[in-house]
């Protein structure tokens, strides 16, 4: 590891740990969505009212609920509509990852193309986990849409604080390295200050943990397995790990070896995928 990295990544922690590191938080429209679903008496029609405060977010959830994926034989055609064909809780966790959209941008070029970037991983591996958590889980496929979309979102500080540091700005190497290293611990923290709930919170960190084995498939084996799917056949490292060693593939009751489930859903993982862009 460079000094350069070394030096930025020590600062990063530290920071961390002394809660001085500035952290991303939540659009405005995402907590007031999220703190109206919580509320155990609210109703489609108030839940709607809230939405609808954010005309553009209002008319994507529609398009969302009107894609391949999710539509019904009833074409939804009003956001009362949308939020009784999803659900109080689905329809907040997709109109919390909808939002989120807004976070990956910034002023300087670089920054900003390497923010989009993630968000399209993170949208790509988000789209994977929801198709995946319905045919192969009994967990919550908005829950896993959700996971997968933060899994990376350690990286907004650090790419944050680039942004602010030529030094760093003009070393994608020292950069690449911060990011592999501390972005799951970041991560981590951020999703603790957001308040989300408990099963996703530890998704940045344990979705990279090749070797971690609990008791039944959780959402970040259902991330890590779309991740490792999502870098399949490309020059990323983890894409040359023996995969029939990462139990999570088990859990969720894959055969690594073997293509043909994926080859099946593919289709749905394509549709999945273009969810939130």
């Amino acid at each position: 590891m460079t000094d350069l990295a070394q030096r930025i990544q020590d600062e990063l922690i530290q920071a961390l740990e002394r809660d001085q590191l500035i952290l991303p938080t939540l659009p405005e429209v995402a907590l007031r969505i999220r703190e109206a679903a919580e509320n155990p008496d609210i109703g489609i029609n108030e839940l709607a009212r809230e939405i609808s405060n954010d005309t553009a977010l209002s008319a994507r959830l529609i398009k969302v609920v009107n894609s391949p994926l999710l539509r019904s034989r009833q074409e939804i055609t009003d956001l009362n509509m949308a939020v009784n064909r999803l659900g109080v809780v689905y329809t907040a966790n997709l109109a919390t990852g909808l939002a989120m959209a807004q976070l990956f941008q910034a002023t300087t070029d670089i920054i900003d193309r390497r923010m989009r970037e993630v968000w399209a991983r993170s949208t790509e591996v988000a789209g994977i986990s929801h198709v995946l958590c319905r045919h192969y889980t009994d967990l919550k496929s908005d829950q896993a849409m959700l996971a997968g979309l933060v899994h990376l979102i350690g990286v907004l500080p650090i790419l944050s604080y680039a942004e602010e540091n030529s030094q760093l700005l003009e070393d994608a190497t020292a950069l690449d390295l911060i990011i592999e290293r501390i972005h799951p611990v970041i991560g981590d923290r951020i999703l603790e200050a957001w308040d989300f709930p408990q099963p996703l919170r530890h998704v940045p960190s344990q979705h990279i943990d090749f070797n971690r084995n609990p008791d039944r498939v959780d959402y970040a084996d259902i991330v890590q397995v779309a991740m490792l799917q999502s870098v399949a056949g490309t020059e990323h490292p983890h894409a040359m790990l023996d995969w029939t060693q990462i139990s999570s593939f088990a859990r969720l009751g894959l055969n690594p070896a073997s293509d043909e489930e994926e080859e099946d859903l593919s289709a749905e993982m394509e549709a999945a995928m273009q969810l939130l862009n």
